[in-house]
């Protein structure tokens, strides 16, 4: 009789995928999909109403006072009123209205039931009175909470596994067509939350699902409604040629001023928020006076429009491609400065996203160097957005991917250049971050 073969190991590892071949996760997958409908259309909403205040205080708010136009001078006292209701609400509510945005996009899981409402509150205050923040954050954990309050309503006893796995469902919910594509939106959320090895696939497919399910609510709220789907898209982009060696020189210019930029946004933003804690309240409303302050020193010196500063820069990135020859070096440095130091000032106090103010300084600098011999304004935006993005999130591939996949067909041309400099920026920008100090280990010898 033949030996017996040995088994496996004692420490060898189970299968990874056992759980995708059992009912309860079949029913986790139902549940993904049940969530998606109702929490992207809360999604829908909340960027519905944001769009709504965006207009009431900014266009309809003065022309009810009497003004013809919206005064230059009109962020300076809005912003103040509105830092004084965020830290109102960070000081007051439970959740303290949400992450803080200048320690970037990380992952805490899902928020409590209890925190929901101040930080839907933080977050529309903030975003729709023009703080330079995009609404990616927040609808991240307003659409995990949600998820994970309505899977325990159904079932209390979903083990701290299956609620995560929700939690992050209803988060690619959430933001299924914010960047343009679900796929998009669930690279995010996988780099954000770390999953790596054989147990990706089965924590990103409930998200997909709820993904793909969430940009079909999205199209159909849109086109049923007649308000879009408040997704990242651009008009006619500017034909690019195939990268050239001059332009790959252009790139690792961009990777290294990149991570010199955000790594000084980064830190000034955190300098200032531990300073803003001190007083939260009064130095949130003071904050909002610097914003409008820069808005209204953009608006009187380049002659162009203060609210350029203003807002996540989301929905002016096509203009500002479309448009790139009628700005002059002069104004597109200045509002670089301007939109910098208003996204390092809103980072540190109102509550919103860091990724859209980060793609639009990335491509305001990369159109400011194209007016240098040697480099295509096409390939200079989506280097300087796919640069300026990993400076600030660290998350390499949705850098790359949100820097092309933004620009179609164009973008696969310059991908080559994109990848180039998101790399030379990413390794920088971990360069200059100091490694966190282990204190409970032994000392160096």
């Amino acid at each position: 009789m033949p030996p017996t073969p040995p088994g496996p190991p004692a420490d060898a590892p189970g299968d990874p995928y056992a759980p995708v071949r059992t009912r309860r996760y079949a029913g986790l997958l139902l549940m993904a999909a049940l969530l998606g409908v109702p929490i992207s259309a809360i999604a829908f909403g909340f960027l519905a109403l944001v769009s709504e205040l965006q207009s009431l205080t900014y266009a309809e708010l003065p022309k009810a006072l009497g003004f013809e136009g919206t005064p230059s001078w009109w962020p300076v006292p809005l912003l103040g009123v509105a830092g004084l209701l965020v830290g109102l609400v960070v000081r007051r509510l439970p959740g303290g209205g949400g992450h803080r945005p200048a320690e970037g996009l990380v992952s805490t899981g899902a928020p409590a039931a209890v925190d929901l409402p101040g930080i839907a509150l933080a977050a529309l205050v903030s975003l729709g009175v023009g703080a330079v923040l995009g609404p990616e954050a927040p609808l991240i954990a307003l659409g995990g909470g949600l998820a994970v309050w309505a899977a325990g309503r159904v079932k209390r006893d979903l083990p701290p596994q299956a609620r995560a796995l929700v939690g992050a469902s209803g988060s690619f919910a959430a933001v299924s067509a914010l960047l343009g594509s679900p796929l998009l939106g669930a690279f995010l959320l996988m780099e954000v939350s770390g999953l790596a090895g054989p147990m990706l696939g089965v924590a990103l497919v409930p998200g997909l699902l709820s993904a793909g399910i969430g940009a079909l609510i999205f199209t159909g709220l849109g086109s049923w409604t007649g308000l879009g789907t408040y997704s990242l898209s651009l008009g006619d982009v500017p034909a690019a040629a195939g990268p050239g060696v001059a332009e790959f020189g252009w790139a690792l210019v961009i990777g290294v001023a990149a991570a010199f930029a955000g790594t000084g946004i980064r830190r000034l933003s955190l300098a200032l928020q531990t300073r803003v804690e001190r007083r939260t309240v009064v130095a949130t409303a003071v904050m909002g006076l610097v914003i409008g302050g820069l808005a209204l020193a953009y608006a009187e010196t380049s002659g162009r429009e203060g609210s350029e500063v203003l807002y996540s820069g989301e929905h002016a990135l096509g203009h500002l491609l479309a448009e790139s020859a009628e700005y002059s070096v002069g104004a597109l440095l200045m509002l670089i400065v301007c939109k910098s130091l208003a996204y390092c000032a809103s980072l540190s106090c109102f509550r919103g996203g860091p990724v859209f103010p980060a793609m639009f300084v990335g491509a305001v600098g990369g159109l400011a160097l194209s007016q240098l011999p040697g480099l295509h304004p096409t390939a200079g935006f989506a280097m300087g957005i796919g640069a300026m993005c990993v400076a600030m999130l660290r998350l390499p591939m949705t850098s790359v991917l949100l820097a092309t996949l933004l620009l179609g067909k164009e973008g696969l041309t310059v991908m080559p250049l994109v990848i180039v400099s998101v790399v030379v920026a990413y390794v920088i920008t971990l360069r200059l971050t100091p490694a966190p100090v282990d204190r409970g280990g032994p000392e160096a010898v």
